[in-house]
């Protein structure tokens, strides 16, 4: 097929094996990252059908760079919140103010990102890609602690190397309902009703958990998300600009108005205002 051809299925020994038995099982085979010339490669390990040993490189930057973000995410009765700001940051210099942070994988799963930009992209395309080829092949979705499973299998062999990934999982599962896992690029797969990743996240885990309750509506847990990533941007450097809402429910995922944090700036000290 066409589509083995471009994802590079077609002659690897895995596959030729699943012919020859008649299986097919679904599992992503291999994915390949191109190699730079004159580079130096990651240190040797055993071969996996995701190991970065033969394809990936370790390349030195001329001066490091700092990162941050502020992303959350928290399950209530109304499902799940996720929010996060839209600043990218290369160390001192604002990169980018109006990065998207938040990223639909299909109808009720979007992912949260921190870490490196390129590498989030990357692996939230990735993810995509397999979750869309496991629909088509299977007819169905798959469950948000298969998509956890997979994520964590196939970032596993990255572990010790500069990928920099940090994806929080947020959807509705038919089954079980809502869910929040916490994926990373060591492998670690953590599962939990409240996450916050990133430079600002002690920040707002500090609204969160005084304000976050099972019994929240609607409004007040949107209201809830935007306080925290808020308070974060207020104390944090790397995170700012503007504010990314998204809501899972059982009818899938809704996304509100990009708001500006400058506004809730501006609110905010119109309260202190008026309190003093």
């Amino acid at each position: 097929m066409a589509l083995e051809d471009i994802c590079g299925f077609k002659d690897t020994p895995v596959h030729r094996k699943l012919k020859k038995s008649g299986r097919n099982s679904g599992i992503p085979l291999q994915f390949f990252i191109p190699t730079l010339p004159n580079s130096v490669p990651f240190n040797p390990r055993p071969s996996l059908p995701f190991s970065p040993s033969n394809h990936s490189v370790t390349v030195s930057r001329p001066f490091p760079l700092s990162h941050g973000t502020t992303t959350l995410g928290f399950i209530f009765q109304g499902g799940v919140i996720a929010a996060a700001d839209s600043r990218a940051s290369a160390g001192g210099l604002v990169a980018c103010p109006a990065v998207h942070k938040i990223t639909p994988i299909h109808s009720h799963l979007v992912v949260t990102s921190s870490g490196s930009g390129a590498d989030c992209m990357l692996w939230e395309r990735i993810l995509a890609r397999e979750i869309r080829l496991y629909q088509l092949r299977h007819r169905r979705c798959l469950s948000i602690c298969g998509t956890a499973k997979l994520l964590s299998f196939m970032l596993h062999p990255f572990k010790g190397t500069d990928v920099c990934v940090a994806l929080t999982l947020c959807g509705w599962d038919k089954e079980v309902g809502p869910k929040l896992i916490y994926v990373c690029s060591d492998g670690a797969r953590l599962n939990g009703d409240i996450f916050s990743v990133g430079s600002g996240s002690p920040y707002a885990y500090g609204v969160l958990d005084r304000e976050l309750r099972w019994s929240l509506s609607k409004e007040e847990a949107i209201s809830l998300a935007r306080e925290a990533v808020f308070r974060a941007t207020h104390r944090d450097a790397y995170s700012g600009n503007k504010v990314d809402i998204f809501h899972i429910t059982a009818q899938g995922w809704s996304q509100r108005k990009r708001e500006d944090l400058k506004e809730e700036y501006y609110r905010d000290m119109e309260r202190r205002i008026m309190f003093t």
